[in-house]
């Protein structure tokens, strides 16, 4: 299992580049962070330092979007960073939820994330690519440049795009029953478009908290509930409650009276009260490092290739320190 780091980009950038030098000293082969720039600071730019700053790790964003920059811009964004660094960049990407929401957008559809996958990725590694007016374009200067799209999603459509094209899968959810079910409607999406469903590289993103104290690291990650919650309210509102999504992913929205984006990925959000203790056991990975072993175990055992760390709250060097001592070892022997 390979691990990775997710990290808002707020100020200063040289907090971010710092932890993510740390977390790749600790053995996190992957940097990732939040794609907001109403919210938090731009990525690339800081990208351009992380890979600076270290010797291999892959950085990419969790997650871009469709509907916030030109496609033509953002293959050109992991284009030059590839060229700069020697293609160590992965593009996460989704239909798009506060990046969107924060600047009075919805979310993209699936047929838009669809053609913006495949021209991203045309254009990054060098290909033809049909934009606008079905008009041909090229990125003249690239050389061999490689750039893998991995989508999150979690309904059943989003799904079955990502098994049909895609070349990871994102879960932003560490709950083994909804990784069997996502994973493998992933993987049967693949097989029946022709693909290799061992192909598809699998990541489950979630917030990560090692300690004792389980009371505090369920305050300290209760946001992640509320932002899950964003999307799952989406799935309800499309399919229903008693819909084919797993009611392990939608019983605990019944309690949700809006969400204020002013708070998105924080520790303390105020508009996570509606999610349980039990859901933050089952979508966070919580308590001493033992109990994330046994979890990640679990997970790998589902294909899970990837886990990265959401490293929201108040012990985040220390949590990375005991992934790198006590976890990412017995993970990869």
């Amino acid at each position: 299992m390979d691990f990775g780091v997710v990290l808002q980009t707020d100020p200063p950038a040289s907090e971010v580049v710092r932890l993510m030098t740390m977390a790749e000293e600790q053995g996190f082969g992957y940097g990732w962070t939040f794609d907001s720039v109403v919210l938090w600071q731009e990525p690339f730019v800081i990208f351009s330092r992380i890979l600076a700053a270290t010797s291999s790790m892959v950085v990419g964003p969790m997650v871009t979007s469709p509907g916030t920059r030109d496609w033509s811009v953002l293959a050109s964004l992991f284009a030059t960073l590839n060229d700069m660094y020697g293609n160590r960049t992965v593009c996460g990407i989704g239909r798009g939820d506060s990046a969107h929401r924060v600047v009075g957008k919805p979310p993209s559809t699936l047929a838009t994330l669809r053609d913006c996958m495949h021209a991203v990725k045309e254009l990054a590694e060098g290909r033809t690519a049909t934009l606008g007016r079905d008009e041909p374009v090229r990125i003249p200067w690239v050389r061999d440049g490689r750039l893998e799209m991995w989508m999150a999603g979690y309904g059943p459509k989003a799904l079955k795009l990502a098994g049909e094209q895609a070349d990871g899968f994102i879960l932003q959810c560490a709950d083994p029953a909804i990784a069997r079910w996502t994973i493998g409607s992933v993987r049967d999406a693949a097989r029946a478009a022709g693909r290799d469903p061992a192909g598809i590289t699998v990541c489950v993103a979630a917030p990560a908290y090692v300690g004792d104290d389980l009371p505090h690291q369920r305050e300290q990650l209760r946001w992640f509930g509320g932002m899950v919650g964003n999307h799952v309210a989406d799935l309800v509102a499309r399919y229903g409650d008693s819909g084919p999504v797993p009611h392990e992913l939608t019983d605990y929205i019944e309690g949700r009276h809006g969400y204020d984006y002013a708070h998105h990925g924080k520790a303390g959000n105020p508009s996570t009260d509606f999610v349980p203790d039990e859901i933050v056991d089952r979508f966070c990975v919580l308590g001493p490092a033992s109990a994330h072993v046994r979890r990640l175990e679990e997970l790998a055992e589902l294909g899970v290739d990837q886990f990265a760390v959401y490293l929201m709250h108040d012990e985040r060097e220390r949590t990375l320190a005991a992934y790198g001592q006590e976890v990412i070892a017995k993970l990869r022997t």
